[in-house]
């Protein structure tokens, strides 16, 4: 006899853990499941929990992707919470958009899931969201910016100039972005994204207005710093107008 489903009976235990875990997490169940690209799920997750958040295009959330009920040391929680920006949030369910790498818990936890499962998860939090005082948006990352970046492009309004570049390493892994006909597409192949020339000299090749407006720089560190140091040293821009979000870089852990 299975020990807990959704329309079942459940452990003693688990109903002494539920009121713990609400004081930590949001928890929601799994409404929707489309696959987006050949490596990027999009995952709709609602409940009465996700409908008393408070969300601003560009923040992220904190997933739990391990046993919520298995004991872990705090120091621990690290390794069981992975970071997905939020695709887009609507009142009544959030939506994120994990990519696939391929190994790690977070990749195993989006390919494992299924509609009804539950989810917790910390946040929305985060910085990295729209200066709407700004005339002019540039954009610019890799694959794991995109998710943000979809979300802050569809927060403007139409009115405002956008540019910017987008690396990928195939055209199939392109998210259905809004605004994309203003956005530049660079495809990398089998090169590594870490240190991506290829993103850096697509951003030099920008033809961008004389004014700076506020940039957003979001995916591998070491790519984010180079094309900073191309906005700022050799385009003039301030460097308080560009916002930089490092979501990794090889061989660290916990960057956000």
């Amino acid at each position: 006899m299975p020990t807990e489903s959704p329309a079942g009976r459940r452990r003693p235990a688990d109903l002494l853990f539920d009121p713990l875990l609400g004081l930590f997490f949001t928890r929601g169940r799994v409404e929707h499941i489309e696959q987006l690209t050949p490596r990027v799920r999009r995952i709709r997750v609602s409940g009465p929990d996700v409908r008393a958040l408070s969300w601003t295009p560009g923040q992220h959330v904190r997933v739990h992707v391990k046993d919520v009920r298995a004991p872990v040391w705090a120091g621990m929680l690290r390794d069981v919470l992975r970071t997905y920006s939020v695709w887009s949030y609507d009142g009544e369910g959030l939506e994120l958009c994990p990519l696939d790498h391929g190994d790690g818990p977070g990749a195993g936890w989006a390919r494992s899931l299924r509609v009804g499962d539950e989810v917790a998860f910390r946040g929305p939090e985060g910085r990295f969201v729209l200066d709407r005082s700004a005339a002019h948006h540039l954009f610019a990352g890799e694959e794991t910016a995109s998710v943000a970046f979809g979300a802050m492009l569809r927060a403007l309004p139409e009115e405002v100039r956008v540019d910017g570049v987008v690396e990928v390493a195939d055209p199939r892994d392109r998210l259905p972005l809004p605004r994309s006909a203003e956005l530049r597409w660079s495809f990398r192949g089998d090169a590594a994204a870490a240190e991506s020339p290829s993103l850096l000299a697509a951003v030099r090749e920008l033809d961008l207005p004389p004014e700076s407006g506020v940039a957003y720089l979001a995916g591998e560190a070491r790519t984010c710093q180079a094309v900073r140091r191309h906005l700022v040293d050799e385009r003039g821009w301030p460097r308080r107008s560009v916002l930089v979000k490092p979501f990794w870089t090889p061989g660290r852990r916990g960057m956000d």
